[in-house]
């Protein structure tokens, strides 16, 4: 419970920074208690960290400290709202007082997730439920409340049988590698017990039918049956989406990768590769060697993690995975945030409840994943021993994202753009530039020369045609 000397300096913080925050909400109260506390008692109880309401500040007068009419009663209204939450809401109380006037914090505590989602009875579940987003309450998605419930219904979506399934371009190499590996691995199902058995058992197949995770793992193009089960990814010019390069396009690369989940792995670290910076070095032998700008191990894990931990209900088998890639970082987005107990907090620390546990079991079966949960474990080994930053978490409105910064701004990149700057002297083309360099012909285009261009650095020889192959640039000397 918030002792009075934290009410007290958390009073000060929002006076200060005159914000409501993702756990903080403001009321007024002066002359009664707010009659709709609902939205955010919704909102609190249904996030991992809870939240507080402090009563006795006007938002909308500068945050100026205004003092309750009645601490008491106060606290009895808000209780009588917290008894129309289903389930019930439970608020814990602080009084103090500061200049002379009374202010009370109501702190709503998180509510477990099998109870959610938390709504105000009087407008239902579909109505009454909400997620805070910053420092708003948002009524929940359809959606947002399916993956409370299947969470606590034991929903498995990986197990369901799409509309129109069927065996479309099935891989028998495939088939054959599991039933081998599943009689070697689980010895139980070696003897008397039929492939067609096998398929069923183990979530296929379901009376035959394929699955979700079965036409994921098996067929040779599962987009057949569920079109938007691919990722979508891009490589954006700039630092946001909208930005456009030197010759004025927004994406620098742009494709729907699709097939089953570990060919879909493959390309989509090809693609990465291709637009990702690569630094050419000499190893202990004398031999040319590529470094990527970013570990491909550790990108290969967290494009089979959104493939293999996203949601695969009707309610998002419209939405891809998302690949991105910008001047300054790489960021892979799921359907479906975190699932269950799961939290940012304990990735890579404890066992995470699996949301499609009989697809993780066949891709380990086929060898494409060792479900083993040493995925985040090995991505951030990977970052550090590439000293990158480590990676960031983020579960938001039903999506999961993982962000990994380059090394673009540190001191190594910019002695680059110098040495670019100082060789540009005299005009030079892209291709002497990349000998120069010894770098990718598409870093250097779109994460040094587009850049440098847009900023006025570099100027082009032949500006009204940017994309002529007779293109040299030059350094702008009254930018230095």
């Amino acid at each position: 419970m918030v002792q009075v000397e934290e009410l007290i300096g958390l009073v000060e913080r929002v006076r200060r920074l005159k914000t409501e925050e993702q756990t903080i909400e403001v009321k007024k109260a002066l002359k009664g208690t707010p009659s709709k506390l609902y939205d955010t008692l919704s909102a609190f109880s249904n996030q991992d960290a809870g939240g507080i309401i402090l009563f006795g500040i006007d938002e909308d007068n500068d945050y100026e400290l205004t003092g309750v009419y009645d601490a008491k009663e106060l606290q009895v209204k808000v209780t009588e709202q917290c008894e129309q939450m289903h389930p019930a809401v439970r608020a814990f109380f602080t009084v103090c007082e500061i200049e002379g006037k009374k202010v009370v914090s109501a702190e709503i505590p998180s509510v477990n997730v099998k109870y959610r989602p938390v709504y105000y009875k009087g407008e239902g579940k579909y109505n009454g439920s909400f997620i805070r987003v910053g420092d708003a309450d948002l009524r929940m998605s359809e959606f947002e409340i399916y993956s409370y419930e299947a969470f606590n219904k034991g929903i498995r979506d990986d197990l369901r049988v799409p509309s129109g399934s069927k065996k479309v371009l099935w891989d028998e190499e495939k088939i054959s590698l599991y039933l081998k590996n599943i009689k070697r691995e689980r010895e139980n199902l070696a003897n008397n017990v039929t492939d067609e058995e096998i398929l069923n058992l183990s979530g296929i197949l379901d009376e035959g039918i394929p699955t979700v995770a079965g036409l994921m793992c098996f067929s040779k193009y599962p987009q057949a049956v569920m079109k938007r089960l691919g990722v979508s990814a891009i490589a954006v010019a700039g630092v946001e989406i909208g930005d456009v390069s030197v010759g004025g396009e927004r994406f620098l690369d742009n494709k729907f990768i699709t097939g089953p989940i570990d060919d879909m792995i493959k390309e989509a670290l090809r693609f990465v590769e291709r637009n990702c910076k690569k630094r050419i070095i000499i190893d202990e032998n004398g031999k040319r060697k590529d470094k990527t700008e970013y570990p491909l191990k550790a990108v290969r894990e967290i494009i089979l993690n959104a493939l293999l931990h996203r949601d695969y209900s009707v309610y998002s088998e419209g939405v891809p995975v998302s690949l991105e890639i910008y001047h300054d970082r790489l960021e892979i987005k799921n359907p479906g945030g975190l699932f269950g107990k799961n939290s940012i907090e304990t990735l890579g620390k404890a066992r995470l409840e699996v949301r499609n546990q009989a697809l993780a079991d066949m891709l380990e079966l086929l060898e494409v994943s060792e479900n083993r949960y040493s995925g985040i474990p090995t991505i951030r080994k990977e970052l550090m021993e590439t000293s990158l930053p480590a990676p960031e978490f983020k579960d938001e409105n039903g999506e999961f994202h993982v962000i990994l910064k380059n090394s673009f701004d540190n001191f190594a990149n910019r002695d680059i753009e110098v040495k670019l700057l100082g060789f540009c002297s005299l005009p030079k083309s892209r291709e002497e530039i990349v000998e120069f360099l010894g770098l990718s012909k598409n870093y250097i285009s779109n994460k040094l020369i587009s850049p440098l261009v847009a900023s006025g650095k570099l100027k082009m020889t032949n500006p009204d045609r940017p994309r002529s192959p007779k293109q040299k640039y030059f350094t702008n000397t009254e930018m230095m």
